[in-house]
C-alpha cells in the first residue's frame, strides 16, 4: 500500500534527528513491549507481515508523531482486538486507536490466496545473478515490500537469496506463495536522477513477483531493454 510509512526518496521532511549514544530502549515499557511482541509472533497470534501491515495502518496524522515502540503497542493491540483475543473494555479505560481498514482478498478477510507449501524443492528461479530486471510499477492496495522509489526502475540481480513466503499474501491471511527473493542493485542515478553520484547504488531484497525481465519489455508502446531505451 502507498502510505505514510513509505517515505523513501521524498523531500521536504527536514533532517533526520540523531541521538548521540542512543540507548536500545528509552523506557522500561519499551523493553516489555519488545518482549511481548516477540512472544506474540512466536505463538503465531499474528505473522510478522500482519504486524508490519498493522503499523502501516496507523492513521497517517498520528504515525509521524509516534515513537518506534508506540507503533508496536498500537499495532499489536489493534490486531488482538480485530482477532477477538481481547476486547476494548479490557484495556482498563484506555481508548484503543482504531487501525485503518486492511485490504481483503475477494472482499472476504483471510480468504486463502494460494498454498504452495513452505518447501523450496522444485521452485526454480526465474532470474539469475547478472540478469537485468525492472521493478514493476504497481500501486497495490495491500501490504508489499516493494518500495515506491524503486518501482519502474531498472536494476541488476546480484544474488539469489533463496525461497521465502510472499509478504503480500501472508499479511492478509492468505496462504503461502513461495518465491525466490533476489538482491537487486539499482544505480543511484536510476533511482534519484542525474544529481546522484554515479559511484553509488542501492541494493534491495525483492520477491520474484515484483520483477520483470528488462530485455524486450514494452513500456508505453516503446521497447526497453537492459542497455537503454528506444
Amino acid at each position: 500500500m502507498n502510505g505514510i510509512h513509505d517515505l523513501g526518496g521524498m523531500h521536504g521532511l527536514g533532517p533526520i534527528p540523531r541521538e548521540e549514544n542512543e540507548p536500545v530502549f528509552h523506557a522500561d515499557w519499551e523493553r516489555r513491549m519488545y518482549a511481548l511482541g516477540r512472544q506474540l509472533l512466536s505463538a503465531r497470534i499474528f505473522s510478522l507481515d500482519e504486524f508490519r501491515h498493522a503499523i502501516e495502518r496507523i492513521p497517517p496524522s498520528m504515525y509521524l508523531g509516534l515513537r518506534y515502540y508506540e507503533k508496536w503497542v498500537i499495532a499489536a493491540t489493534g490486531l488482538l482486538i480485530e482477532k477477538g483475543i481481547i476486547k476494548p473494555a479490557e484495556l482498563k479505560g484506555l481508548a484503543p486507536i482504531k487501525l485503518n481498514p486492511t485490504f481483503t482478498v475477494g472482499g472476504r478477510p483471510n480468504e486463502p490466496i494460494s498454498a504452495l507449501g513452505h518447501g523450496a524443492a522444485g521452485i526454480r528461479p526465474r532470474f539469475k545473478p547478472g540478469g537485468k530486471v525492472i521493478a514493476k510499477n504497481v500501486n497495490p492496495a495491500g501490504h508489499t515490500r516493494l518500495p515506491r522509489y524503486a518501482r519502474g526502475k531498472r536494476g541488476v540481480i546480484v544474488l539469489d537469496e533463496g525461497v521465502f513466503a510472499l509478504p503480500d499474501a501472508v499479511a492478509h491471511g492468505g496462504g503461502v506463495i513461495a518465491q525466490h527473493v533476489y538482491a537487486v542493485r539499482f544505480a543511484a542515478r536510476e533511482l534519484w536522477g542525474g544529481e546522484a553520484s554515479p559511484r553509488e547504488s542501492v541494493t534491495i531484497d525483492l520477491w520474484e513477483a515484483y520483477l520483470e525481465p528488462a530485455k524486450g519489455l514494452r513500456v508505453n508502446g516503446r521497447s526497453r531493454n537492459g542497455s537503454g531505451r528506444s
